[in-house]
Parts: structure tokens; sequence; C-alpha cells
């Protein structure tokens, strides 16, 4: 990801993504690169959530 994203941002991105692909309407490159971009996104949302996990089990245990 070029910039620091939300997660809200990062999902409808990927959301976005994930739209083009199943239209399946890119060019072989692409694709590639939509692909990876998604992989980028998803571990950075997955990452996010993590760290949301963290701070709420924190706030829980205090």
């Amino acid at each position: 990801m070029e910039e620091n994203k939300t997660f809200e941002q990062a999902m409808a991105r990927l959301e976005e993504i994930v739209s083009l692909l199943e239209k399946n309407e890119e060019s072989l490159d692409e694709t590639i690169k939509l692909f990876e971009e998604g992989l980028k996104l998803a571990k950075e949302c997955d990452k996010q959530l993590k760290d949301f996990q963290l701070k709420v089990e924190e706030v829980i245990n205090e």
C-alpha cells in the first residue's frame, strides 16, 4: 500500500479489487497487479484487526 489507509478504506479498495477480478475483464498483467495489491491489503487489514483486538483486550483487562 502506498499510504496508510484506514481499515475501512483498505476494505473498500479490497472489495473493489475483488469485483474487478470477478469480472475477468483485465489483462493478465493488470490482473496480477490487482491480485498483488489485494494480497497486501488483506495482510494490512488482518494486521489492523489484530491490533484492534489487542487494544480491546487491554481495555477489558484494565
